[in-house]
């Protein structure tokens, strides 16, 4: 009995190193960040501007609440369709001009040093799923293009797939 209690003891802790191991980026900081904190100016509505582009974005995925400090609850995986209506009905911070970023908008955010997320976390708290974020670019074929956070990979499929939904506005 003590031996089936330790090895369960063993897993558990195995189970949570694994956890917390992948709630983080794995970053390589021997190569200079592409989106450091300095590029962006945080707000305390949960919401940041991206200096070089002047965007303003949510720090949270569509779904997810933010508390002052972080994203909390689950967020959204929703077809594109909904993604575009979520997008022109959503009303946050103070703005409701909110829309689905392009593909190139949103690759602008990947932090190329890390992953599993590829992006600054201190600055998008929220991005911590495997789960892509829909884009507003759609390809002659009638696919679209979604980015993963995750892995800094790009590709496009079908409006029926459900991901995440990152919004931004003009901002400046």
């Amino acid at each position: 009995m003590n031996k089936a209690m330790n090895t369960i003891g063993y897993i558990s802790a195995a189970m949570l190193l694994l956890a917390a191991h992948s709630a983080a980026a794995m970053c390589w900081n021997d190569i200079p960040a592409t989106t450091p904190d300095r590029d962006f100016t945080l707000h305390n509505d949960g919401t940041v501007t991206h200096n070089k582009t002047g965007l303003m974005w949510m720090r949270c995925s569509l779904g997810q609440t933010w508390d002052g400090s972080t994203c909390t609850g689950k967020f959204n995986s929703i077809s594109w369709d909904s993604a575009v209506i979520a997008a022109q009905n959503h009303s946050f911070a103070g703005h409701s001009d909110w829309r689905l970023p392009n593909r190139y908008e949103l690759a602008r955010l990947e932090e190329d040093r890390c992953t599993k997320p590829a992006v600054n976390t201190r600055i998008f708290p929220g991005v911590t799923g495997m789960i892509p974020f829909w884009s507003s670019s759609v390809d002659r074929e009638g696919f679209v293009w979604y980015v993963s956070l995750y892995n800094g990979r790009a590709d496009r499929g079908s409006k029926a797939y459900n991901n995440q939904v990152l919004l931004v506005r003009a901002g400046k």
